[in-house]
């Protein structure tokens, strides 16, 4: 779905920074609309794109080698706001005339800015008292510096390492910073990309849930028309709120597949069909195929397999649904912008391709069916305010991840329906703990894990030989690095009181005290 419709939007030219989707994340939020491209797109995509203004991102080249990353000149020919972040501030000055050196000293971290004259990029925030030590507090992390100033633009902060830190051109809107805006650590951030977007692209915050769903649910009906349109529906975030997008727009031509695998949380299956068939209405087809996962599961022990094992029989399954339904257009996914960024590739992204097997593992070749991807264009965080402005519980839309294998990866070695059984209680246990002690949030992610493993334990009078389970609660930022959650001692003591006790041929409850790295946050 493009969101081309906006007048008002802005294009960010990829250079490769890891923090090149905050910069995209963080214009939305300010009510935004804005695109992700790779630096050497088709000028005339960006003709076409109509920005209102364009940012360059970031990135881990130096404009000093040979054939390193440039902007294209037309960005600089469109007569619109450019604002170059790092990168971008660098290889504007190199375009433009001034020069950049490789430092010995490379920064990273915070450093105070101290501003030499006004700027529009800095209105309002530039004015510090001077008790306050008057700076900005910013992110830097680059290795190159600009060393000498591109003619026709002027210097408006420095740092005490980086003698060109903020510059503007004297005629045209075109500015710059050697810091990260877009990061939380710059302190006044938000305002400087506030004041680029609003206040000097004049762009109108538009970007808001209902003109999203308005418009979503109106491309939906253009594209699909009368036609029926198959979703495998998983009761996660993403199908769930793609499947109320496109009922809004076409109603009982939403035709939703929901496997129940097996390997789903205790009473889930149940819930996503009170849900969904109850509450909103929904065309859902209920498939139980427990025993044909759990049997094509049977001896498989290696963690791959059974994520191929498992991805396998759910194209089979949801192929054999599909051909059932006579006379289907269309195959919705659930794909959001990150997989299509991903997908499109860092190197060229001269096209977004689409990632085809974000929901139902691979699309099954002989379905000639075209795509509906109504969130491939939205961040997670959208996703789920679009989800609550639908009428989505927040209890469902703020959930802890769950694998997409489900217990398959939180089962150790082979599954089984009696390992399942047991894991789906503890972690009921476990959950509802967590919510009543409210921890369940301040967490980011908790599960139980069952061990293939037995040990002694002591019940009233007699010994018995039982399985373990381990806890699992981590707290992260982006889940690229996890620390394990400190939660209270008598906390983890009721928790595993509460599952041994309530819980046949369980005799030991641990507690998983291993950070990301080395440890992976999943144990398989």
């Amino acid at each position: 779905m493009s969101h081309s419709i906006y007048n008002d939007k802005i294009l960010i030219l990829d250079f490769g920074s890891q923090y090149t989707q905050l910069i995209a994340r963080r214009i939305r939020e300010l009510g935004v609309y804005c695109e992700l491209v790779s630096w050497d797109i088709d000028e005339q995509f960006i003709k076409d794109f109509n920005p209102r203004g364009i940012i360059l991102s970031g990135g881990p080249e130096s404009t000093t080698e040979a054939n390193s990353p440039r902007a294209p000149q037309i960005v600089f020919e469109l007569g619109i706001p450019v604002f170059g972040i790092c990168y971008g501030l660098q290889t504007m000055m190199v375009q433009f005339g001034g020069q950049v050196c490789s430092s010995e000293h490379k920064e990273f971290g915070y450093a105070k800015v101290d501003l030499l004259t006004e700027s529009k990029l800095l209105a309002g925030i530039n004015d510090f008292p001077e008790e306050q030590n008057a700076g900005l507090k910013v992110w830097m992390s680059h290795g190159d510096k600009v060393t000498t100033l591109a003619p026709n633009f002027k210097l408006v902060a420095q740092t005490n390492t980086c003698p060109i830190c903020i510059v503007e051109h004297n005629d045209k809107p075109f500015y710059g910073v050697q810091f990260h805006p877009e990061v939380t650590h710059t302190v006044s951030g938000m305002e400087i990309l506030r004041n680029f977007v609003i206040n000097i692209c004049n762009c109108k915050a538009e970007w808001t849930p209902s003109n999203i769903i308005a418009t979503t649910v109106e491309q939906i009906k253009a594209k699909v028309g009368n036609e029926k349109v198959i979703l495998g529906l998983s009761g996660g975030v993403d199908s769930s709120v793609a499947a109320l997008l496109i009922h809004k727009a076409i109603g009982a031509n939403l035709h939703c597949i929901f496997i129940d695998n097996g390997l789903l949380r205790l009473n889930e299956g149940d819930q996503v069909m009170e849900m969904f068939t109850g509450k909103f209405d929904l065309n859902v087809k209920r498939i139980d195929a427990e025993d044909r996962f759990l049997s094509a599961l049977a001896g498989i022990e290696d963690p791959e397999q059974k994520r191929k094992t498992i991805g396998r029989v759910f194209v089979e399954i949801f192929d054999e649904q599909a051909s059932k339904i006579s006379d289907a257009k269309w195959l919705a996914q659930g794909t959001i912008y990150p997989d299509v960024i991903e997908s499109a590739g860092a190197k060229t992204g001269k096209a977004h391709v689409i990632k085809s097997h974000h929901n139902v593992g691979g699309l099954p070749k002989e379905m000639k069916l075209g795509l509906v991807e109504p969130l491939n264009q939205l961040f997670k965080d959208e996703v789920r305010r679009i989800g609550l402005e639908l009428g989505l519980p927040k209890e469902m839309l703020e959930r802890h991840p769950f694998p997409g294998p489900g217990l398959g990866v939180r089962v150790l070695g082979e599954v089984k329906k009696e390992y399942c059984d047991i894991l789906r209680k503890a972690d009921a246990i476990f959950m509802e703990e967590l919510h009543k002690a409210g921890l369940y949030y301040e967490v980011s992610q908790a599960f139980t894990v069952f061990l293939p493993i037995k040990s002694v334990g002591v019940m009233g009078d007699g010994r018995k030989y039982s399985w373990v389970l381990s806890l699992r609660a981590v707290q992260t930022i982006d889940f690229m690095t996890a620390h394990w959650a400190h939660l209270p001692y008598d906390f983890l003591g009721l928790v595993s009181n509460r599952i041994i006790n309530e819980i046949d041929n369980v005799s030991r409850v641990v507690y998983d005290v291993s950070g990301k790295p080395p440890s992976t946050i999943e144990w398989e």
